[in-house]
C-alpha cells in the first residue's frame, strides 16, 4: 500500500510541478497547457444577469494539438458552438490558433505571451470593412479558475475595448 501511494505521488508530482510551473521554466510548447481541462463559464449580460457556459479544452494527436470545445448553455448567446485548434508551430516559434463557430464563424490568430497573460490576437475587420485588431486574453490564472476577455482595438493596439468577459472555475 505505502509502495502504491508513493507510485501514485511521484507520478502526479511532475504534472502538478508543470502546471504551477513559471513561464521562465516552461518549453513554448507548454505555455497555454493551463488551459487543459473542464470548465464550468459564467459572464454577465447586459441587464446584469449571469450566463453560462461550458468549455472542454483536450490535447489531441500526440499532444501537439490543443481542441478546444466552447458551448453556452443559457441567455442570449444559447446553443451557440465553436471548436478551436491551438498549436505551437515551431518553424515560426509562435502559437496558432483556429476557431470556426455555429454560426459559420471562422477567425485566426497568433499566440504570444506579456507577463503573466496569455494573448491570442489576429488582424480583423469591423462592421464597416474597417481595419480592427482582436485579441483574447487569459489572465488571473490559477490551477482552479482564469478570466479570458475578448477585446476590440479600432486604433491599432493603442486603446482596446472590452467586448466579453468569460469567468473560467475548472470543474472538479
Amino acid at each position: 500500500m505505502k509502495t502504491y501511494i508513493l507510485l501514485l505521488f511521484i507520478g502526479i508530482l511532475p504534472i502538478c510541478l508543470a502546471a504551477q510551473a513559471p513561464e521562465s521554466e516552461q518549453i513554448p510548447e507548454e505555455y497555454f497547457d493551463f488551459w487543459v481541462g473542464e470548465w464550468n463559464l459564467t459572464w454577465e449580460a447586459p441587464d446584469g444577469s449571469v450566463e453560462r457556459g461550458f468549455n472542454k479544452i483536450e490535447k489531441i494527436l500526440d499532444g501537439k494539438v490543443l481542441l478546444e470545445n466552447f458551448k453556452a448553455l443559457d441567455g442570449r448567446f444559447a446553443g451557440y458552438q465553436g471548436k478551436s485548434f491551438s498549436v505551437f508551430h515551431p518553424r515560426s516559434k509562435t502559437w496558432k490558433q483556429t476557431w470556426v463557430d455555429s454560426n459559420g464563424g471562422y477567425l485566426d490568430f497568433v499566440g504570444k505571451i506579456d507577463g503573466d497573460r496569455r494573448i491570442f490576437h489576429r488582424d480583423g475587420k469591423g462592421p464597416n470593412g474597417a481595419p480592427v485588431k482582436q485579441r483574447m486574453v487569459f489572465y488571473d490564472i490559477t490551477d482552479d479558475s482564469l478570466t479570458w476577455d475578448w477585446e476590440l482595438s479600432k486604433d491599432g493596439g493603442k486603446t482596446w475595448e472590452l467586448q466579453w468577459r468569460i469567468h473560467y472555475e475548472r470543474v472538479k
